[in-house]
């Protein structure tokens, strides 16, 4: 199975360290966020993984070279310009195959066992959910019974971690261009298309300095 790290992302809100530096590259520790991503997937048995990139997108290309230093093999989706999150997965779709694939936000950190991935899906996206953290209460999607739904009235909302496993199918009928992935989502939960799992560990959304100093702060007391 072949895995997608998104990384196309400007960082607003890191500035001014993503002036200069793409978010992907952004350290925690001394170390770039997406290394941390690289080192799990590796070990996790994930070892073609492809990259796309916008701003600043060949210091991310110059800095991890062709994967080999992380026991990995690395292709690019170059986009110039974001396309978005359901439109640079597209665009990346030819590097990506015929089969169903994992797909994690760059900007993301987390402890999660990728290994578990490597069941097949039953359906056209896999996705994994995380407790509610403090910026963003109100949650995404409820699971029940390991169906993901968008909404239902009683029930516990939980917030989508940036991690996924897709199949191409979910693509169907979309064309080249900028796009958002949470309405091919939305479209294929009501069709019963959408499982989900409850993510058990430590997981941050790095958006912010202080939730980048929250990772650096997991990352010491993990030593």
């Amino acid at each position: 199975m072949k895995a997608m790290i998104l990384a196309a992302g400007k960082g607003e809100r890191l500035r001014p360290l993503t002036l200069t530096t793409p978010k992907p590259l952004v350290r925690a520790n001394g170390v770039p966020l997406i290394e941390y991503h690289l080192h799990a997937l590796a070990a996790a048995g994930f070892t073609d993984i492809v990259i796309n990139h916008a701003w600043l997108g060949q210091q991310i290309e110059d800095h991890l070279g062709d994967g080999s230093q992380y026991g990995v093999s690395i292709r690019y989706s170059p986009e110039g310009e974001p396309l978005e999150t359901g439109g640079g997965i597209f665009r990346a779709l030819p590097l990506l195959g015929d089969d169903a694939f994992v797909v994690v936000n760059g900007d993301i950190w987390t402890d999660y066992d990728f290994s578990v991935l490597h069941a097949p899906i039953a359906g056209l996206a896999h996705l994994v959910l995380a407790d509610n953290p403090r910026h963003h209460p109100a949650g995404d999607f409820v699971l029940v019974d390991g169906q993901v739904r968008d909404g239902q009235p009683g029930g516990t909302t939980l917030t989508y971690s940036g991690i996924a496993v897709l199949h191409p199918q979910l693509f169907d009928g979309c064309s080249p261009g900028a796009f958002k992935l949470a309405p091919l989502l939305r479209k294929a939960m009501v069709e019963g298309q959408v499982t989900g799992e409850r993510l058990h560990g430590r997981w941050v959304d790095v958006g912010t300095h202080e939730r980048l100093a929250e990772v650096e702060t997991l990352i010491e007391a993990s030593r």
